[in-house]
């Protein structure tokens, strides 16, 4: 899944008609470069493909002395689409990096759907906790293979975190916080 693709998507969405330097303003207000690895070369090369691709529309250049006139863009049918597929499957991503970005947009799906998609990430979740905690007592010697067993820990350790704070999550929709694509 490209989180670039995701959040430009959604912000075109959000912004309505819009070019890529209002784009990038608002990714920085959100400041998504301290949790994603998006640059603002790639704003607009993704704005560039999604337009190429049909799901969003290039109004065209607005005139400029200072340089090459921006370029306007709207978000078309296919990329509306695309942009709520994009939502549901982040919301059931380990990445967080993609989960990130499903969250800065669950808004947009009602209020059943994203806790389906949460609830299902939750109980996956805690699915590979229990088999990664299950792998470690055979790897008790942490010499063979080597840092096997550590990993193990790492890794049953960050998706019990992150469980534990998908659990939070889900409480906090189940008891009506957030305004959601149905209210």
């Amino acid at each position: 899944m490209s989180v670039v693709r995701l959040l430009i998507l959604g912000v075109v969405r959000k912004q309505g008609t819009t070019y890529g330097y209002k784009v990038q303003r608002e990714l920085e207000r959100w400041e998504v470069e301290t949790w994603t690895r998006i640059r603002p070369g790639s704003i607009y090369h993704a704005l560039n493909q999604l337009a190429k691709e049909g799901m969003l529309r290039s109004i065209g250049a607005e005139h400029s002395p200072d340089g090459p006139g921006r370029i306007a863009y709207e978000l078309l049918p296919a990329g509306e689409a695309a942009f709520l597929e994009l939502v549901r499957k982040a919301l059931l991503s380990f990445d967080l990096e993609t989960l990130g970005a499903g969250i800065a947009f669950m808004h947009v799906l009602p209020r059943e759907e994203a806790l389906t998609q949460l609830r299902t990430l939750h109980a996956a979740l805690a699915k590979n906790e229990r088999h990664l905690k299950g792998l470690a007592p055979n790897f008790s010697d942490r010499d063979t293979p080597p840092h096997t067993a550590d990993l193990l820990e790492l890794w049953s350790g960050a998706l019990g975190a992150t469980k534990a704070w998908a659990k939070k999550l889900i409480a906090r929709l189940e008891a009506g916080d957030y305004t959601m694509a149905d209210e």
